[in-house]
């Protein structure tokens, strides 16, 4: 069976914090930054992809009408190339269009053309670059997802 998808829990934080910093070693969120964005349930949507006991991949989205920002995402590197990066994408821009958002935001770093391309080829577009985003210098890249004119009613 493949993986499985849910919301994140509490519980799941330390197995995300691992998968967190094994996949970005300079970069990761500290444990108590996830903590807090799970209890900001108002704003903040979570998921986990599982396979039996094992966090292979999470997401976070932040929704503050009229932008959702995708906060995370990270696939276990032995799961990459599978789809799960592009599902858990969708499932953040569907949670987006079902909360009202007319844009879906996020940063990448600029030297992470596999992630460039995923988000590129799900119609997100460059709109600006961060200087010097990441910790090691990195500029990162915002791009932007129009999922509805400012126009029309939410």
């Amino acid at each position: 069976m493949g993986p499985v998808l849910r919301g994140m829990t509490a519980a799941d934080i330390p197995a995300v914090y691992e998968l967190e910093t094994a996949t970005f070693p300079t970069d990761a969120w500290p444990i108590e930054l996830f903590e807090a964005e799970l209890a900001q349930t108002q704003t903040r949507n979570y998921w986990v992809y599982e396979t039996g006991e094992k966090i292979v991949g999470y997401a976070g989205l932040c929704t503050v009408l009229p932008f959702a920002d995708v906060q995370t995402i990270a696939i276990d590197p032995t799961m990459q190339g599978k789809g799960l990066g592009r599902a858990l994408m969708n499932v953040m821009i569907d949670k987006a269009r079902e909360l009202n958002a007319r844009d879906v935001m996020l940063e990448v770093r600029k030297d992470n053309p596999v992630a460039i391309g995923l988000y590129l080829s799900m119609g997100f577009s460059k709109i600006h670059e961060r200087p010097k985003y990441y910790r090691d210098g990195t500029d990162a890249l915002i791009m932007q997802l129009r999922l509805r004119d400012e126009e029309e009613n939410a």
